[in-house]
Protein backbone atom coordinates (compact mmCIF):
# COMPACT_ATOMS: atom_id res chain seq x y z
CA UNK A 1 0.00 0.00 0.00
CA UNK A 2 1.05 3.38 -0.87
CA UNK A 3 1.92 5.96 2.19
CA UNK A 4 -0.47 7.32 4.32
CA UNK A 5 -2.42 10.18 3.63
CA UNK A 6 -0.75 12.06 6.90
CA UNK A 7 2.67 11.41 6.04
CA UNK A 8 1.76 12.29 1.99
CA UNK A 9 0.79 15.54 3.34
CA UNK A 10 3.11 16.22 5.82
CA UNK A 11 6.20 15.83 3.14
CA UNK A 12 3.94 17.86 0.64
CA UNK A 13 3.44 20.90 3.86
CA UNK A 14 7.38 20.33 4.25
CA UNK A 15 8.15 21.11 0.33
CA UNK A 16 5.59 23.35 -0.83
CA UNK A 17 4.76 25.23 2.62
CA UNK A 18 1.12 24.50 4.56
CA UNK A 19 -1.43 25.93 1.78
CA UNK A 20 -4.36 24.41 0.74
CA UNK A 21 -5.93 26.22 -2.14
CA UNK A 22 -9.77 26.48 -2.47
CA UNK A 23 -10.95 25.59 -6.02
CA UNK A 24 -14.30 27.15 -5.42
CA UNK A 25 -15.60 28.46 -8.93
CA UNK A 26 -18.78 30.19 -7.53
CA UNK A 27 -20.54 32.61 -9.96
CA UNK A 28 -19.07 36.22 -9.21
CA UNK A 29 -15.42 34.44 -9.43
CA UNK A 30 -16.38 32.77 -12.62
CA UNK A 31 -17.60 36.45 -13.58
CA UNK A 32 -14.82 37.81 -12.76
CA UNK A 33 -12.69 36.10 -14.73
CA UNK A 34 -14.85 36.95 -17.78
CA UNK A 35 -16.02 33.22 -18.05
CA UNK A 36 -19.99 32.42 -18.35
CA UNK A 37 -21.47 30.96 -15.21
CA UNK A 38 -22.01 27.44 -17.18
CA UNK A 39 -19.77 24.09 -17.56
CA UNK A 40 -17.69 25.71 -20.01
CA UNK A 41 -16.49 28.19 -17.25
CA UNK A 42 -16.45 25.77 -14.52
CA UNK A 43 -13.93 23.91 -16.49
CA UNK A 44 -11.72 26.23 -17.55
CA UNK A 45 -11.88 28.06 -14.39
CA UNK A 46 -11.19 24.69 -12.56
CA UNK A 47 -8.33 23.67 -14.87
CA UNK A 48 -6.50 27.05 -15.07
CA UNK A 49 -6.03 26.79 -11.26
CA UNK A 50 -4.62 23.52 -11.66
CA UNK A 51 -2.06 24.40 -15.01
CA UNK A 52 -1.16 27.62 -12.77
CA UNK A 53 -0.78 25.80 -9.09
CA UNK A 54 0.08 22.01 -9.77
CA UNK A 55 2.75 21.03 -8.06
CA UNK A 56 3.29 24.40 -6.80
CA UNK A 57 1.34 23.84 -3.51
CA UNK A 58 0.72 21.23 -0.72
CA UNK A 59 -3.34 20.34 -1.71
CA UNK A 60 -6.28 21.58 -3.92
CA UNK A 61 -9.21 21.58 -1.99
CA UNK A 62 -12.36 21.56 -4.77
CA UNK A 63 -15.82 22.36 -3.61
CA UNK A 64 -18.30 19.78 -4.71
CA UNK A 65 -21.07 22.31 -4.12
CA UNK A 66 -19.73 24.59 -7.11
CA UNK A 67 -19.61 21.56 -9.14
CA UNK A 68 -23.23 19.71 -8.28
CA UNK A 69 -24.96 22.74 -9.24
CA UNK A 70 -24.62 22.37 -12.56
CA UNK A 71 -25.50 18.62 -12.42
CA UNK A 72 -24.34 15.49 -13.73
CA UNK A 73 -21.95 17.98 -16.39
CA UNK A 74 -20.80 19.42 -13.48
CA UNK A 75 -19.41 16.66 -11.53
CA UNK A 76 -18.17 15.47 -14.14
CA UNK A 77 -16.01 18.52 -14.26
CA UNK A 78 -15.38 17.76 -10.65
CA UNK A 79 -13.99 14.45 -11.77
CA UNK A 80 -12.07 15.89 -14.49
CA UNK A 81 -10.45 18.48 -11.70
CA UNK A 82 -9.39 15.66 -9.67
CA UNK A 83 -8.14 13.59 -12.47
CA UNK A 84 -5.81 16.85 -13.67
CA UNK A 85 -4.47 17.04 -10.13
CA UNK A 86 -3.67 13.88 -9.63
CA UNK A 87 -1.84 13.67 -12.71
CA UNK A 88 0.89 16.21 -11.64
CA UNK A 89 0.90 15.41 -8.54
CA UNK A 90 -1.01 17.25 -6.23
CA UNK A 91 -3.18 16.07 -2.64
CA UNK A 92 -6.98 16.97 -3.44
CA UNK A 93 -9.23 17.23 -0.85
CA UNK A 94 -12.87 17.01 -1.60
CA UNK A 95 -14.64 19.20 0.67
CA UNK A 96 -18.04 18.04 0.25
CA UNK A 97 -19.01 17.40 3.81
CA UNK A 98 -20.42 14.36 3.88
CA UNK A 99 -22.59 12.93 6.74
CA UNK A 100 -24.68 9.96 7.37
CA UNK A 101 -25.39 6.37 8.74
CA UNK A 102 -24.60 2.64 7.72
CA UNK A 103 -24.65 2.00 4.58
CA UNK A 104 -25.27 4.86 2.90
CA UNK A 105 -22.17 6.27 4.60
CA UNK A 106 -20.20 3.75 3.36
CA UNK A 107 -21.93 4.82 0.20
CA UNK A 108 -20.52 7.94 0.39
CA UNK A 109 -17.00 6.60 1.21
CA UNK A 110 -16.81 4.90 -1.47
CA UNK A 111 -17.92 7.21 -3.94
CA UNK A 112 -14.95 9.81 -2.36
CA UNK A 113 -12.01 7.58 -0.94
CA UNK A 114 -12.05 4.60 -3.19
CA UNK A 115 -9.72 4.90 -6.24
CA UNK A 116 -11.77 2.85 -8.08
CA UNK A 117 -14.25 5.75 -8.14
CA UNK A 118 -13.49 9.21 -10.61
CA UNK A 119 -14.88 11.23 -7.62
CA UNK A 120 -12.15 9.81 -5.04
CA UNK A 121 -9.37 12.70 -3.94
CA UNK A 122 -7.00 12.15 -1.25
CA UNK A 123 -9.21 12.83 1.47
CA UNK A 124 -12.80 13.70 1.95
CA UNK A 125 -14.42 16.77 4.64
CA UNK A 126 -16.75 15.37 6.53
CA UNK A 127 -19.85 16.48 9.59
CA UNK A 128 -19.60 13.78 12.32
CA UNK A 129 -23.06 15.22 13.89
CA UNK A 130 -24.79 12.51 13.48
CA UNK A 131 -22.17 10.60 16.12
CA UNK A 132 -18.61 10.80 15.48
CA UNK A 133 -18.97 6.64 15.64
CA UNK A 134 -21.06 7.51 11.64
CA UNK A 135 -18.24 8.26 10.32
CA UNK A 136 -16.65 4.73 10.80
CA UNK A 137 -17.22 3.62 7.10
CA UNK A 138 -15.48 6.27 5.93
CA UNK A 139 -12.71 6.04 8.57
CA UNK A 140 -11.88 2.50 8.02
CA UNK A 141 -12.19 3.17 3.57
CA UNK A 142 -9.40 5.97 3.96
CA UNK A 143 -6.65 4.36 6.60
CA UNK A 144 -7.45 1.03 4.23
CA UNK A 145 -6.88 3.06 0.77
CA UNK A 146 -4.17 5.83 2.09
CA UNK A 147 -6.81 8.59 2.41
CA UNK A 148 -7.87 10.90 5.15
CA UNK A 149 -10.26 12.51 6.02
CA UNK A 150 -10.86 15.91 7.69
CA UNK A 151 -13.41 16.33 10.25
CA UNK A 152 -15.79 19.40 11.06
CA UNK A 153 -14.78 20.45 14.43
CA UNK A 154 -15.07 24.06 15.80
CA UNK A 155 -15.95 26.20 12.64
CA UNK A 156 -15.76 29.78 12.15
CA UNK A 157 -19.83 30.41 11.34
CA UNK A 158 -21.29 31.30 14.44
CA UNK A 159 -24.36 29.13 14.17
CA UNK A 160 -21.51 26.37 14.84
CA UNK A 161 -21.51 27.04 17.96
CA UNK A 162 -24.64 25.80 19.61
CA UNK A 163 -23.41 22.40 18.56
CA UNK A 164 -19.79 22.53 18.79
CA UNK A 165 -19.85 24.32 22.54
CA UNK A 166 -22.50 22.15 23.51
CA UNK A 167 -21.45 19.96 26.51
CA UNK A 168 -22.07 16.33 26.84
CA UNK A 169 -23.55 14.56 30.11
CA UNK A 170 -19.93 14.30 31.43
CA UNK A 171 -19.14 17.82 30.69
CA UNK A 172 -16.97 17.71 27.84
CA UNK A 173 -17.45 19.50 25.03
CA UNK A 174 -18.65 17.86 21.70
CA UNK A 175 -15.95 19.61 20.18
CA UNK A 176 -13.10 18.43 22.76
CA UNK A 177 -15.12 15.00 22.09
CA UNK A 178 -14.60 14.94 18.34
CA UNK A 179 -11.06 15.98 18.73
CA UNK A 180 -10.52 13.00 21.93
CA UNK A 181 -12.07 10.62 19.22
CA UNK A 182 -9.99 11.64 16.36
CA UNK A 183 -6.60 11.40 18.55
CA UNK A 184 -7.68 7.88 19.33
CA UNK A 185 -7.66 6.89 15.85
CA UNK A 186 -4.21 8.76 15.06
CA UNK A 187 -2.37 7.48 18.12
CA UNK A 188 1.06 5.81 16.91
CA UNK A 189 0.50 7.46 13.79
CA UNK A 190 3.96 9.00 12.58
CA UNK A 191 4.88 11.66 10.89
CA UNK A 192 1.07 12.63 10.67
CA UNK A 193 -2.20 10.50 11.22
CA UNK A 194 -4.38 10.98 8.39
CA UNK A 195 -7.80 11.65 10.10
CA UNK A 196 -7.36 15.58 10.60
CA UNK A 197 -10.16 18.26 11.90
CA UNK A 198 -11.48 21.82 10.41
CA UNK A 199 -11.24 24.56 12.31
CA UNK A 200 -11.23 27.95 11.40
CA UNK A 201 -8.65 30.13 11.93
CA UNK A 202 -10.65 33.27 13.13
CA UNK A 203 -12.60 31.40 16.37
CA UNK A 204 -10.65 33.43 19.14
CA UNK A 205 -10.26 31.37 22.04
CA UNK A 206 -13.14 28.87 21.48
CA UNK A 207 -10.48 26.22 21.64
CA UNK A 208 -9.65 26.70 25.16
CA UNK A 209 -13.13 27.54 25.65
CA UNK A 210 -14.14 23.96 24.79
CA UNK A 211 -11.15 22.33 26.11
CA UNK A 212 -10.23 21.10 23.25
CA UNK A 213 -6.86 19.50 22.46
CA UNK A 214 -5.60 19.89 19.12
CA UNK A 215 -2.19 18.81 19.66
CA UNK A 216 -2.81 15.54 21.38
CA UNK A 217 -4.91 14.92 17.63
CA UNK A 218 -1.68 14.19 16.11
CA UNK A 219 -3.42 14.66 12.56
CA UNK A 220 -3.51 17.52 10.13
CA UNK A 221 -5.96 20.73 11.19
CA UNK A 222 -7.56 22.33 7.74
CA UNK A 223 -7.76 25.92 8.72
CA UNK A 224 -9.73 28.33 6.95
CA UNK A 225 -9.17 32.05 7.88
CA UNK A 226 -5.26 32.34 7.75
CA UNK A 227 -3.68 35.36 6.29
CA UNK A 228 -5.44 37.36 4.08
CA UNK A 229 -8.66 36.24 5.43
CA UNK A 230 -8.43 37.89 9.29
CA UNK A 231 -6.10 35.45 11.16
CA UNK A 232 -2.74 36.77 11.47
CA UNK A 233 0.23 35.05 13.92
CA UNK A 234 -1.42 36.34 16.99
CA UNK A 235 -4.71 34.65 16.61
CA UNK A 236 -3.08 31.47 15.45
CA UNK A 237 -1.02 31.40 18.25
CA UNK A 238 -4.26 31.87 20.45
CA UNK A 239 -6.15 29.29 18.42
CA UNK A 240 -3.64 26.57 17.75
CA UNK A 241 -1.12 27.13 20.19
CA UNK A 242 1.68 24.38 19.72
CA UNK A 243 -0.12 22.41 17.29
CA UNK A 244 0.67 25.60 14.51
CA UNK A 245 2.47 23.18 12.86
CA UNK A 246 0.04 20.73 12.06
CA UNK A 247 -2.18 23.35 10.28
CA UNK A 248 -2.64 23.52 6.66
CA UNK A 249 -4.13 27.12 6.10
CA UNK A 250 -6.97 26.83 3.50
CA UNK A 251 -7.29 29.77 0.96
CA UNK A 252 -9.30 30.70 -1.76
CA UNK A 253 -10.80 33.57 -2.65
CA UNK A 254 -7.17 35.59 -1.93
CA UNK A 255 -5.59 33.00 -4.60
CA UNK A 256 -8.21 32.89 -6.96
CA UNK A 257 -9.11 36.63 -6.97
CA UNK A 258 -5.67 36.78 -9.22
CA UNK A 259 -6.83 34.47 -12.03
CA UNK A 260 -7.09 34.32 -15.13
CA UNK A 261 -3.65 35.16 -15.26
CA UNK A 262 -1.43 32.06 -14.29
CA UNK A 263 0.75 33.86 -13.62
CA UNK A 264 -0.96 36.21 -10.94
CA UNK A 265 -2.38 32.83 -9.83
CA UNK A 266 1.10 31.62 -9.03
CA UNK A 267 1.93 35.23 -7.88
CA UNK A 268 -0.72 35.46 -5.16
CA UNK A 269 -0.59 31.15 -3.99
CA UNK A 270 3.61 32.56 -3.60
CA UNK A 271 2.85 35.34 -0.85
CA UNK A 272 0.15 33.48 0.51
CA UNK A 273 1.96 30.04 1.01
CA UNK A 274 5.21 32.10 2.18
CA UNK A 275 2.58 34.31 4.84
CA UNK A 276 1.62 31.15 6.05
CA UNK A 277 4.62 29.46 6.48
CA UNK A 278 6.04 32.86 8.39
CA UNK A 279 2.67 32.67 10.45
CA UNK A 280 2.37 28.97 11.24
CA UNK A 281 6.59 27.90 11.26
CA UNK A 282 8.57 30.90 12.51
CA UNK A 283 6.43 32.45 15.17
CA UNK A 284 5.91 29.04 17.03
CA UNK A 285 7.48 30.69 20.15
CA UNK A 286 5.27 33.72 20.43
Amino acid sequence: MSASFGARLHAAMGEFGPLCVGIDPHASLLEAWGLPDDVTGLRSFSLTVVEALGGRVAAFKPQAAFYERFGSAGVAVLEETLAAARAVGTLTIVDAKRGDIGSTMAGYASAFLDDASPLAGDALTVSPYLGFGSLRPAIDLALANGKGLFVLCLTSNPEGASVQHARLSDGTSVAASIAAQAAAVNAGAEPLGSIGLVVGATIGDAVAGTGTDLTAVNGPLLAPGVGAQGAGPAELAQVFGAARGNVLASSSRAVLAAGPSVAGLRSAAERASAEARAALRDNMGG
